[in-house]
């Protein structure tokens, strides 16, 4: 396979492997588009995103404006010469300026089986959703969300303990591969873009963390799958004894009482369908841990109620 001349737009720790992969596979980088730094930590210093740090260690050539909507910025990418760029998890858009700059367009790597969840947090709400698989579509952009011709699918099975990061790090890898792939279909005229279908389009809306507290009036099937697709951010979460606690795994569990009660020693919480039971938590200040361990220091007795959404202690934070 010809190098191509390319920039990449990427932002977060997912689209990491997939700037290394097309190193590695010989293409040049012109430029690295990122999202701008942003103040992190207790000190609120300015710390650049994954894909600013990494192209850095390797000495590439980094920008992060913005926005692309300006006259500027649009001439300097133009002026770059790409063959193509890469996109993965960028977080701007991209104007039609920008799309049609380089020679083969632009090639987003999305975390999905498109059309099945377009938008911000693929990943989440197919674990939400109880989706049995996910995967990475490549997608020849346009000026729509997630709406381009597919040139690559590759699906990955979502396992019943499988929670966002694990998908996470799954697609990503698998993200790095394809991307690589599409790439030499595109150059070589071997890949057919596909429309993508609008039967079956869903929209993966925006993460909040509001979305973490638990509605313990919900089945208990549901908050099994909110633990997953919300760990590790941003997290689900209830209190017990007036403590904020998260919940970092949870299985569903026989019984049956008002919601928000729990059942047992084990921390066996009734829901409004069956019960919850948390498996691995953290107090806040803490670190994680198995709920064993935090109920032997501070036990939670059978008939307590487990503050959360829909439950008379409910709205701690």
């Amino acid at each position: 396979m010809s190098a191509l001349r390319l920039a990449f737009m990427g932002s977060p720790d997912f689209s990491v492997p997939v700037l290394d992969a097309l190193i590695e596979a010989g293409h040049q980088v012109a430029c690295v588009y990122a999202q701008p730094p942003r103040p992190a930590g207790r000190g609120h210093h300015e710390h650049p995103c994954p894909v600013h740090a990494r192209a850095a260690e390797l000495g590439l050539a980094v920008r992060t404006p913005a926005s692309l909507k300006g006259e500027a910025e649009q001439a300097a990418f133009r002026a770059l010469e790409l063959d193509v760029a890469v996109v993965s998890a960028y977080g701007l858009i991209l104007p039609r300026a920008v799309l049609t700059a380089p020679r083969l367009g632009c090639v987003n790597v999305h975390a999905s089986l498109l059309p099945r969840w377009r938008g911000a947090a693929p990943i989440q709400r197919a674990i939400e959703a109880g989706d049995r698989e996910s995967g990475v579509t490549i997608m020849q952009m346009d000026e729509g969300l997630d709406t381009g011709a597919m040139l690559l699918t590759e699906r990955v099975r979502i396992t019943p303990a499988m929670d966002a990061g694990a998908l996470h790090d799954a697609l990503s890898i698998l993200g790095a591969r394809l991307v690589v792939e599409a790439l030499e279909g595109l150059e070589a005229g071997t890949l057919t873009p596909v429309p993508q279908p609008e039967d079956g389009a869903t929209y993966a809306r925006k993460l909040d963390k509001a979305e973490g507290m638990i509605d313990w009036t919900r089945p208990a099937e549901d908050l099994a799958r909110q633990v997953r697709a919300l760990t590790p951010w941003p997290g689900t979460w209830c209190i017990i004894h007036g403590e904020r606690v998260k919940i970092l795994a949870a299985e569903v569990a026989p019984g049956e009482g008002e919601p928000g009660t729990v059942l047992d020693d084990a921390l066996t919480v009734a829901c409004g369908r069956d019960a919850l039971r948390a498996t691995r938590v953290q107090r806040s200040g803490k670190g994680a841990m198995a709920a064993s361990e935090m109920l032997r220091g501070r036990p939670v007795p059978r008939g307590t109620v487990v503050g959360g959404a829909g439950t008379p202690s409910g709205g701690g934070t």
